[in-house]
């Protein structure tokens, strides 16, 4: 612990503490009204999730009960740990220095802080903690008699509830936490506790817990900042198209197909990390389709309307805007999901338009989906959708509040912790304004993507999926592709996107990038991080692909440029927005991506 007795401790001005306490009082005394409120009006939160979680670990338990000497013999070996722990600490206690019993993972942020080790108490704390934890561990992933799916799923959740039982969310066993609460005489726990109630004002109830303050940025003034205009809207888009950097410019344009499960301006953030600003000063004419925030009045939209409405309204758009059809078209995550059934179903009506498809991060083949997979199955699926059918959508919020669990630590608690119990405000970073500006989705089509998609996996069976009364075949798409995963995407995971690329019947060039779901794709040249991996062949097997890879400095972006060179189509004048047949709207980004999420 930091010694305090020349620290410069603020005053605190007991009339003014009063206020604010008594303030906290009545806010959250009204908080619980209005909870108590949606609790009669019949609004309350759905017991469904409680119980299905409940069922798998009342399997666990009756696999646990039909083998009882592994579970002896794991909590024997759980205890000699311990005691040697034990025995450790007091060594320790009379100066001997001796070899801790577990020591974190390396980049564990949640015990960065030297009183964790410095401190016997802590130390204690923490490597108990772990010790729990690899307890734990072992215990539900040694359990014989489970199948894979749910075998998974337990241990998705014992991660959950390990995570949150971590000693760095607890103020008492906390040390950076006890530290900082005695410099300011714990106001920071009276800013941690009016922050806390503000998050619950902004969700109604519901923790919303912020990764970033809310005024941090303005889309359109700080971030989605490219010039451009609106040249095109329907219900479900607006078609952007961007100002040209370069006298001339390919003749083919590119076109962005972003997932309608975030906003479109992951791809153009803050000038130095645009993809679209950067895309423009390499002499391409970019369009880029920026989704609507649906309320109930499009609940009866469905996914074959978002491939009439985006991808193929927007080709018309282009060939109006432009006068040019053949274009080179981009799809991210689900937006690439979307591009390629679009193509499937184009390739069955003989229609062209498109020379190249690029797919960023893309599910193709959903048998091994990832972490995702842990909240889809037909009991929980049944249970998503009646609330849907109820509400007419699924909340921005609920969605967002299912990615973070999946990097609980990094996600929720490092800013529970960081908020609430240190007190202050988390750091303005574009990345999680974007994260936490969530779009809504209509019942129908995200009923249709989740059930036939992750559920039944029938994408990659031919005629499997049917769209617009078409039966659709991934294999007859025969465009030149080009494939980007992330080697450490826990959402689209690189080896159910390799496999999903070998799905297709074009040529395909697959390119395996460093980081995540996110940093891997949106990783400028500048940079220099992360690099890629590639190989000339693509075996079947998606190891036999890495093994035989070659590792390349910095980003894939320039790869990608160099593989989009010849399929430029000569060079022709730049093009401004309202030039062709489509006049501007407004300017970008439009007004669809700023609408807020109903949830």
């Amino acid at each position: 612990m930091t010694d305090t007795k020349n620290t410069e401790v603020p005053d605190v001005d007991p009339n003014e503490l009063t206020r604010s306490l008594t303030e906290i009082a009545g806010r959250s005394q009204q908080l619980v009204k209005d909870f108590l409120a949606r609790q009669e009006s019949g609004q309350q939160l759905s017991m469904d999730d409680a119980l299905h979680m409940s069922k798998l670990f009342q399997d666990l338990y009756a696999r646990l009960m039909a083998d009882p000497v592994q579970l002896v013999q794991a909590q024997m070996s759980f205890w000699q740990d311990y005691m040697s722990l034990m025995q450790n600490q007091t060594l320790r206690m009379m100066g001997v220095e001796s070899e801790p019993v577990r020591e974190p993972a390396k980049g564990d942020k949640r015990f960065a802080h030297e009183g964790w080790e410095e401190n016997p108490f802590f130390d204690f704390v923490k490597q108990s903690y772990l010790l729990t934890a690899d307890y734990l561990h072992h215990t539900v992933n040694n359990v014989e008699g489970l199948d894979e799916k749910t075998q998974r799923k337990i241990d998705f959740y014992t991660r959950q509830f390990i995570s949150a039982t971590s000693p760095s969310n607890f103020l008492a066993t906390n040390p950076e936490v006890l530290e900082r609460t005695v410099e300011t005489r714990g106001q920071n726990l009276l800013d941690g506790l009016n922050k806390l109630l503000e998050d619950l004002e902004r969700g109604n109830g519901t923790l919303k817990i912020r990764q970033t303050h809310p005024e941090a940025f303005e889309v359109g003034k700080d971030l989605a900042v490219t010039p451009g205009k609106v040249i095109y809207q329907n219900e479900l888009m607006q078609l952007i198209q961007y100002e040209p950097a370069t006298e001339q410019v390919a003749r083919r344009p590119l076109l962005f197909v972003p997932p309608w499960i975030n906003k479109y301006y992951i791809l153009d953030l803050r000038p130095k990390n645009s993809l679209v600003k950067w895309l423009v000063e390499q002499g391409y004419t970019v369009f880029v389709i920026s989704w609507c925030n649906p309320d109930a009045e499009l609940a009866e939209k469905q996914f074959e309307d978002y491939m009439k409405e985006g991808p193929l309204a927007a080709l018309d758009a282009v060939e109006q805007a432009i006068g040019e059809r053949d274009v080179n078209i981009i799809g991210y995550c689900l937006g690439g999901t979307l591009l390629a059934s679009t193509l499937a179903w184009m390739a069955e009506r003989g229609e062209g338009g498109v020379n190249s498809a690029t797919f960023l991060t893309t599910l193709l083949d959903f048998d091994s989906p990832g972490e995702l997979e842990v909240f889809i199955d037909e009991e929980q699926l049944q249970s998503l959708e009646k609330q849907m059918n109820e509400r007419g959508y699924l909340a921005g919020n609920q969605m967002a509040s299912t990615m973070s669990s999946l990097r609980s630590n990094d996600l929720i608690w490092s800013f529970f912790v960081n908020n609430y119990l240190k007190g202050e405000d988390p750091f303005p970073f574009d990345l999680l304004f974007w994260n936490q500006d969530s779009t809504n989705m209509p019942a129908r089509m995200h009923a249709f993507y989740l059930r036939n998609m992750y559920l039944e996996n029938r994408l990659k069976e031919p005629g499997g999926i049917t769209l617009d009364g078409i039966p659709i075949d991934l294999g007859k798409v025969d465009v030149p592709s080009y494939f980007v995963s992330a080697k450490e995407d826990h959402i689209a995971p690189w080896h159910a996107c390799y496999r999903g690329s070998r799905l297709l019947g074009g040529r395909t060039r697959f390119v395996l990038g460093g980081s995540g779901h996110i940093a891997g794709v949106i990783n400028p040249p500048e940079k220099q991080k992360y690099g890629y991996w590639l190989n000339g062949r693509n075996p079947k097997d998606p190891d036999a692909w890495f093994n035989g890879a070659k590792h390349h400095e910095g980003s894939w972006w320039l790869d990608w440029v160099s593989w989009l060179q010849p399929k430029r189509g000569g060079e022709v004048p730049a093009r401004t927005p309202g030039d062709g047949n489509l006049k501007p709207i407004e300017d970008a980004p439009g007004h669809y991506v700023r609408e807020p999420s109903n949830g």
